[in-house]
């Protein structure tokens, strides 16, 4: 029962860069630029919940598998970082761009979040009765 490597991999750079783009809207040229423009919120809102499903994406990836080797939380990993693309991404680039029809893109990365907390509470596997 060993996490796969790749989705290890993955989450864990998932992770580092989340907090390399936290720190950069925090700190030097990226602060000046989105605390100028009016996008500081949105940029800290983006690390935020980029933060949150790097951990989660984390979990996701040591419980993936399960004693028999069935992969599972398949739907809810991959609506994660779709979530983590299209939501962080979009506002990552709007506060940083100010281009205004990123906006657009947000909402999408919000349900695939959604989708995949609503995987999440059906990827469980239904318990086994004792007999009695």
């Amino acid at each position: 029962m060993t996490p796969s490597r790749n989705r290890l991999r993955l989450t864990a750079a998932i992770g580092f860069i989340s907090i390399v783009l936290g720190s950069l809207g925090a700190h030097g040229h990226v602060h000046d630029v989105i605390s100028t423009n009016g996008y500081l919120p949105q940029w800290q809102t983006a690390a935020h919940y980029h933060q949150i499903h790097a951990v989660a994406l984390l979990l996701l990836s040591l419980l993936a598998v399960d004693p028999s080797g069935k992969t599972r939380f398949r739907t809810t990993f991959f609506a994660f970082l779709i979530g983590i693309f299209l939501f962080s991404g979009s506002l990552y680039l709007l506060s940083y761009t100010s281009t205004k029809w990123l906006g657009a893109v947000t909402p999408f990365g919000g349900v695939a979040f959604m989708v995949g907390w609503v995987s999440l509470a059906f990827s469980l596997p239904k318990p086994q009765s004792k007999a009695a």
